[in-house]
């Protein structure tokens, strides 16, 4: 497996929390702490898009291959037209907003921040169409895949189903062995992934066909385990139960849930793997290496 690095006349200039790969193209949309949002075409290695916002800029999403959200650092949502440019707040939390997602299903806007609110916004109304407070601790990562939103905190994933409303839609929370670090819904199968801080990773399906944790780094020549932190797992759209995780340390290995076997691992990038993402053929991975603030959260 080869790879090219992108480079721009403008380079970013503090480090990227988020890359995703749009829904039907090769444009993949940027995040980053220089409270920018790009659009980069890698097929014809051109800059589409840089908006500037006033934070730090912690998560970002698609809605199509027009328009595109982000998360901030001042708790602010932000939808952004990607053709002219044209960008407005459409949202803002008590303290930082960390995670987004769209959901095509609801037409909705899903954020999590520090605040420990997990709210629902309508983007054409610019208004919250519901809010609630899904944890008293720190949400670390969310992931949704048609009507099931996974919200990872702690040592648990508490998985919504966004059909409910009200009092119905009461998380159903699933314990984990490990502390979650990210969580990634799986492609193809109605499961999950969670990479921890511990360096292991665990997989879920609800049919129970896979169930297991395993350590992504091998023990050391004296029989001890190195805690690396996984920051990343994506899964290949086009190639059910392949999935590649990206850790702390600059690894990037490639899995077989099914099998449990290592398919590769990538030559060991000089900075953390901040992000991962497939495009919709599955025949593109970009890889974000990059700072991550890591042990600023940590002290």
């Amino acid at each position: 497996m080869s790879g090219i690095r992108l480079n721009f006349e403008d380079p970013i200039k503090d480090s990227v929390t988020r890359i995703r790969f749009a829904p039907q193209s090769n444009n993949l949309l940027i995040s980053s702490w220089d409270s920018s949002l790009r659009l980069y075409d890698v097929e014809t290695n051109e800059l589409r898009l840089e908006a500037q916002i006033d934070a730090a800029v912690l998560d970002c999403c698609f809605e199509d291959e027009f328009v595109a959200f982000s998360a901030a650092s001042d708790g602010s949502i932000f939808r952004y037209d990607l053709q002219t440019g044209d960008h407005s707040a459409i949202g803002l939390h008590d303290d930082s907003a960390t995670c987004i997602e769209y959901s095509n299903e609801t037409s909705q806007v899903i954020t999590t921040g520090w605040d420990g609110n997990i709210c629902f916004w309508d983007p054409c109304s610019n208004q919250v169409s519901r809010s609630f407070v899904g944890s008293t601790s720190l949400v670390e990562s969310i992931s949704l895949c048609r009507f099931e939103l996974l919200v990872g905190t702690g040592s648990l994933v508490r998985k919504y189903d966004l059909r409910k409303s009200g009092a119905a839609m009461q998380a159903e929370e699933l314990p984990m062995s490990i502390s979650v670090r990210c969580v990634r819904s799986m492609a193809g199968w109605e499961g999950f992934a969670v990479g921890s801080f511990d360096g292991r990773v665990t997989l879920q399906t609800d049919t129970e066909e896979i169930g297991y944790t395993f350590r992504c780094v091998p023990k050391s020549k004296n029989r001890k385990y190195h805690l690396v932190t996984v920051n990343d797992i994506a899964f290949n759209p086009c190639a059910p139960g392949v999935f590649v995780t990206g850790d702390y340390e600059g690894q990037v290995i490639a899995w077989d849930a099914k099998s449990r076997k290592r398919l590769l691992e990538l030559p060991r990038y000089p900075n953390t793997v901040a992000s991962l993402s497939y495009n919709h053929t599955g025949e593109l991975l970009a890889i974000a290496s990059s700072y991550t603030y890591q042990e600023a959260n940590e002290l």
